[in-house]
């Protein structure tokens, strides 16, 4: 295996755009759909994810759509720095306030303008790798 990348379904993709370019990754690819942007995929640093709306998953995979669409799925992204991703996140809709974890983490999780629940942690200095 090489890498592992997440495709969210949400409804409508161009809200969510700012969001993660607000956060320096930038878009790779697009393809368009009936109503604006179909896919895309955005990448920083080698991280990868990918959005594709109900209705293109509808129109590629109908055998699997109700599979597809019924999973929520919920990012969490190691940074070095929480508190160089906090100005990125002004105004976004925090849904667990920053807090140090048992585990080691420094971390934040916010729900993106498309719905997806992203969590940003960094490892708190006095923590080893395994936390």
């Amino acid at each position: 295996m090489k890498k592992l990348t997440p495709i969210m379904c949400v409804e409508a993709i161009e809200p969510c755009l700012q969001f993660w370019t607000d956060l320096g990754f930038e878009i790779t690819g697009t393809v368009p759909g009936d109503d604006g942007i179909g896919f895309a995929m955005l990448q920083k640093n080698g991280v990868e994810i990918m959005y594709q709306t109900r209705a293109s998953v509808a129109a590629d995979l109908p055998g699997i759509t109700e599979e597809l669409m019924a999973g929520a799925t919920t990012l969490f992204i190691e940074v070095e720095s929480l508190d160089e991703v906090l100005p990125a996140l002004e105004g976004a809709d925090v849904v667990m306030e920053r807090r140090q974890t048992f585990y080691g983490m420094d971390e934040i999780f916010v729900r993106a303008p498309c719905g997806t629940i992203v969590g940003f942690a960094a490892r708190l200095a006095d923590a080893g790798e395994d936390g």
